[in-house]
């Protein structure tokens, strides 16, 4: 079995750590249940461990639907407040750099400050391919169901898991459940199950989480996904691929929030006999496309980094296009057959 957390990179870490004056926790743009539950965990439990400024400073601002995950309300983002997390940057002594494996996931904006900064640089991520060059620290398994996961074994191998309390706990779950499409993608093994049972013999409540990610829906999200499927959904039957999209327009018609097409492209993947689904939205003058694929034999990572300058996981990856909705789609058709 590899192992991730070893212990000469465990006292390098700890070593980092003992002397920081500053710690700073980051994640990546556009962030999703994963980012800000495994950035939560951290927070929560270094902050039992070590006595000196900690910050999650991120990219943008976290979904509405993640808001009641304890320590939300701490995060700062760049697109908010972005003076103060340069500053934060430039003054940190240690930089976390989590559920991304590359500088460039931060976006345009944050990414010089991120890399300029003289910070130790701490990467935990469990997507293909790490650019490991700028880190000072490098504990990646593409294995692994979630970052969220990988902050667990960390607490773990560290002998502090009695350091998870409610805060922690909650976080990790959160992480690992959303990454995995609440345990039902092939990412999750029996490890997977074990972290989940200590976490509900440490007190978590299941049921209180799957209902406030999944159960706090607001009436103008409930009618945006039913015109995305109802107007929006095309199915390419010759290629078992269902293909939804929604324009900044649309978006707006339903005074959208961030957080709320998130599922879309899964319920497109729900349709029985599609074994690929793709979502485009248009944010910012950007086509953003989220894939997502069922086995081994329909990876869309490839399509993502080939041809949309994405890439991630073998079933489920992003990416984006920069000329228009109408010409992201015809794209899409174009090059399907390769990858069908």
């Amino acid at each position: 079995m590899l192992m991730i957390f070893t212990q000469d990179k465990l006292q390098n870490l700890e070593h980092y750590l003992i002397d920081a004056e500053s710690i700073v926790i980051t994640a990546h743009k556009s962030p999703d249940g994963d980012s800000i539950g495994s950035s939560l965990a951290l927070y929560h439990y270094l902050k039992q461990h070590y006595f000196t400024e900690i910050t999650v400073c991120h990219p943008d601002a976290s979904p509405n639907f993640l808001n009641w995950l304890e320590g939300t309300e701490d995060i700062l983002s760049f697109e908010l407040n972005a003076e103060e997390v340069k500053s934060k940057l430039k003054r940190a002594s240690v930089i976390f750099c989590l559920d991304y494996n590359s500088f460039g996931r931060v976006g345009n904006e944050m990414q010089p400050h991120l890399v300029s900064s003289s910070a130790k640089k701490i990467m935990i991520d469990h997507h293909l391919n790490p650019e490991e060059e700028g880190f000072d620290l490098v504990f990646s398994d593409d294995k692994s169901c979630s970052t969220a996961q990988l902050i667990y074994e960390l607490i773990a191998a560290k002998n502090h898991t009695d350091s998870i309390n409610k805060a922690v706990g909650e976080a990790i779950y959160t992480g690992v459940m959303t990454d995995t499409g609440s345990f039902r993608f092939p990412s999750t093994t029996g490890k997977t199950h074990r972290i989940i049972a200590e976490l509900l013999e440490k007190g978590i409540s299941n049921n209180k989480i799957h209902e406030r990610v999944f159960d706090n829906n607001s009436v103008n999200r409930l009618k945006l996904h039913g015109y995305a499927i109802s107007s929006n959904l095309e199915i390419l039957p010759e290629f078992k691929t269902a293909l939804i999209h929604l324009t900044a327009e649309e978006q707006e018609r339903f005074e959208a929030k961030k957080g709320d097409t998130e599922g879309l492209v899964n319920t497109a993947l729900s349709i029985k006999g599609i074994d690929k689904a793709i979502f485009f939205k248009e944010s910012d003058g950007i086509i953003k496309i989220s894939f997502r694929s069922i086995g081994e034999a329909n990876p869309v990572n490839e399509m993502a980094a080939k041809y949309f300058d994405g890439g991630g996981h073998k079933n489920a990856s992003g990416g984006r296009y920069m000329k228009g909705m109408s010409n992201a789609i015809s794209q899409i058709k174009k090059v399907l057959p390769e990858f069908c």
